[in-house]
């Protein structure tokens, strides 16, 4: 049976990648079909070159296990006989869901097999360290929500994704260190598995980011980028070659606690010096609280307090655009290193941060390049993205669907 319906518009990178592990033929096929929402059989079997024997082989095994279906195509030009039949994801295949921890409000993302976002909701929290079994409670608390909200049940869920801010090993689902929890080596996987029946993948929230634009995003028509996030952190997550790198024990890229002046101001993570000291929510309000004459009691969140520094920078207020300026030539030095260390052809500043323009000023991104070697080259492309919450849990949703690639139509690998 043939379904008529609007191409999807697919998710996942469009470019294959080169030099990677082979993935098996079955499992190219299916991320062809999904990163294209729709495609023909002849589509598939010129452009990853292989037979067009070996693409009806391969997709009629995929269809026999409920993960393609044929749809009608695009007509022809000349408008004449029947339009080809086209392949595209069963999204009801799969039922994933994807988290954003974080220090104000958690988000949660319910998407299907095809990355189609079904339904979403957030839970707010309070700006406070917790034990992991808190940290489990609201956790345990934002999924209960989102299945309420869906109609679904645990046992309907195929996998979870989960970003929080921190030092993450991806590998082992152990939250090393992140400014959410009072001790850090917690074993979250673990934890999650005792309550949960499905599997839990668990990351640093910038790699979530990084993902969502790889899959949605930019980043989809790039084999290669960096995203740098600025909001109650500063994060970085890079992609090389079609693939999420995270370093030799998935713990790199961690450019907020990068040094950029030795016994500097005290970041958060105990350390001084760290980019993030001076460039964070926390290490602004921290300036602003001076700046606007704001007596020591005085009960504010960090955001709150930086819209308004923010209003008064704009008004005209000197003290208020130094602190601006001043964040701005930082963030030109932590770009400017991105960009000596790794080369990239595009780097994505993201984070509701994003929406203070000192941040990205012309004399911030002069300055990035002025700083690096780049004299007589094409200058590394910047773009500014402004997402909310919603698509960093998207994001995490992309950690979870490759997960589920791998374990039901490939060989396992790590997304």
């Amino acid at each position: 049976m043939q379904i008529k319906n609007e191409a999807p518009p697919g998710c996942g990178p469009r470019l294959p990648g080169t030099g990677d592990a082979p993935r098996p033929l079955r499992q190219q096929v299916f991320e062809y079909v999904r990163a294209h929402g729709r495609a023909a059989r002849s589509d598939i079997a010129r452009d990853l070159s292989i037979s067009a024997g070996s693409a009806t082989t391969l997709t009629a095994d995929l269809i026999a296990a409920n993960f393609l279906r044929e749809v009608d195509g695009v007509p022809r030009d000349t408008g004449r006989g029947r339009p080809p039949v086209a392949l595209e994801v069963v999204p009801r295949a799969a039922c994933v869901i994807g988290i954003k921890m974080s220090y104000t409000r958690h988000t949660a993302v319910l998407a299907d097999f095809a990355g189609n976002m079904l339904a979403d909701t957030d839970l707010p929290t309070s700006l406070h360290r917790r034990t992991l079994p808190d940290l489990m409670d609201e956790i345990t608390a934002l999924i209960n929500q989102l299945l309420t909200i869906s109609g679904k049940t645990a046992n309907q869920i195929d996998a979870v994704g989960l970003g929080l801010p921190g030092i993450v090993d991806h590998d082992a689902g152990v939250v090393s260190w992140s400014a959410l929890l009072r001790a850090g080596e917690q074993n979250l996987a673990a934890a999650f598995a005792a309550q949960f029946p499905m599997p839990l993948y668990l990351d640093n929230d910038a790699n979530m980011l990084t993902l969502a634009e790889l899959w949605f995003g930019a980043g989809r028509a790039r084999r290669d980028f960096a995203v740098v996030t600025i909001e109650d952190g500063v994060g970085m997550g890079l992609v090389l070659n079609n693939r999420l790198y995270r370093g030799a024990r998935g713990m790199g890229l961690e450019l907020g606690h990068t040094k950029v002046q030795l016994d500097g101001a005290l970041c958060r993570c105990g350390q001084r010096g760290c980019l993030e000291a001076y460039l964070a929510d926390y290490a602004l309000a921290r300036e602003a609280a001076t700046a606007l004459d704001h007596a020591p009691d005085v009960r504010q969140s960090p955001q709150q307090t930086l819209d308004i520094l923010f209003r008064q920078a704009k008004a005209g207020h000197q003290s208020a655009q130094t602190i601006f300026r001043r964040a701005g030539r930082y963030l030109s030095l932590g770009l400017s290193n991105v960009v000596q260390l790794f080369d990239p052809k595009l780097i994505i500043l993201s984070g509701e941060r994003m929406r203070y323009d000192y941040l990205y000023a012309k004399e911030v991104l002069a300055e990035m390049q002025a700083l690096t070697l780049s004299q007589g080259r094409a200058p590394c492309e910047i773009a500014i993205h402004v997402w909310g919450d919603l698509i960093w849990a998207r994001g995490a949703t992309a950690l979870a669907l490759s997960a589920l690639t791998d374990t039901r139509i490939g060989e396992a690998r790590t997304p």
